[in-house]
């Protein structure tokens, strides 16, 4: 299962969410490998915390293979590579954990045929082996988007069951932009059409994720007044309202992600550690990575209603 996990802004925890909901994958008991599309900004490997690749390897990444440079990218196992000592060993019943990352000082490249045959290729290599590949893409209208858009309708990959993540923040400006993303002239529909995608087939396998999404009636609101908890309301409001209008809400949601101070200020994978002996992350988030990671591969959860 190839998993394509993209945004419209940077700055919607699409990233952070992604490696977490690939690490709460992996502890299912699941193979999973992650590929570090962003090109111009190659940083999962800081979120995994391996020194070496956090922002990006110097011993051949994505970037060289997919411009033929290297006829095989670097993988390296988080549960050998990490820096982080409660990621040094893989959990009992837990399945792979590998990242592939981008090059050191990468950026952005436009693509061409045969790059965007060799990504198809290297998809089909990796969804023969692993349970779930989930790719992290740049964000907006990206030349990685319009690659694997591309190496996705090649007759080599069309029984490959493709998913997509729509990430966005519960703001005005973030809804809006998602909506664009998918739905506007040059989005994410517009571009698989060209590519060769049927529009209504690749809708279909598209949800929307919300992210650092605020309740109004949480519990750790109760020290703020009155007012300002009616206007959090009136704003949540509005907001599912605008979601509504824009294709994006409730029927097209398949998660919303609390907002959570750990990742506020530092972009990290949430151990069980952090969460009951540090006691530093909040259960919700957790609860969601693991709902969201279950529902990835539930086919009742992409289901419209």
């Amino acid at each position: 299962m190839l998993i394509f996990a993209t945004s419209d802004n940077g700055g919607a925890g699409r990233s952070v969410t992604s490696c977490n909901v690939a690490f709460r994958s992996s502890l299912f008991n699941r193979e999973v490998c992650y590929l570090d599309f962003n090109f111009g900004s190659p940083t999962a490997g800081s979120i995994f915390q391996i020194a070496g690749a956090s922002s990006g390897t110097r011993n051949g990444g994505l970037h060289s293979y997919l411009q033929g440079r290297i006829s095989t990218p670097e993988r390296l196992d988080i549960w050998t590579s990490s820096d982080r000592q409660s990621l040094r060993q893989r959990p009992p019943g837990a399945g792979q954990l590998i990242l592939f990352p981008g090059d050191h000082g990468g950026s952005e490249f436009p693509t061409t045929p045969e790059m965007n045959k060799r990504c198809a290729e290297l998809f089909l290599r990796l969804d023969e082996e692993f349970d779930i590949v989930l790719v992290d893409l740049s964000a907006g209208r990206s030349y990685a988007t319009d690659m694997v858009l591309a190496a996705t309708a090649m007759p080599s990959l069309r029984k490959v069951l493709t998913r997509w993540l729509i990430f966005h923040r519960w703001t005005n400006q973030h809804v809006g932009a998602a909506a664009s993303l998918v739905y506007d002239e040059g989005g994410i529909l517009a571009t698989g059409e060209a590519r060769g995608h049927d529009p209504e087939t690749l809708l279909d396998s598209l949800r929307f994720v919300r992210t650092a999404v605020i309740n109004p009636d949480g519990e750790e609101l109760s020290s703020l007044r009155p007012a300002q908890i009616a206007f959090l309301r009136e704003c949540d409001a509005r907001l599912t309202e605008l979601a509504s209008n824009r294709k994006v809400g409730r029927t097209r949601v398949i998660a919303a992600i609390p907002l959570d101070p750990l990742l506020q200020w530092r972009e990290q994978l949430i151990s069980d550690n952090d969460l009951y002996e540090r006691k530093i992350a909040n259960v919700e988030t957790v609860e969601a990575f693991e709902k969201l990671a279950k529902d990835l591969v539930d086919d009742v959860a992409w289901e419209v209603v």
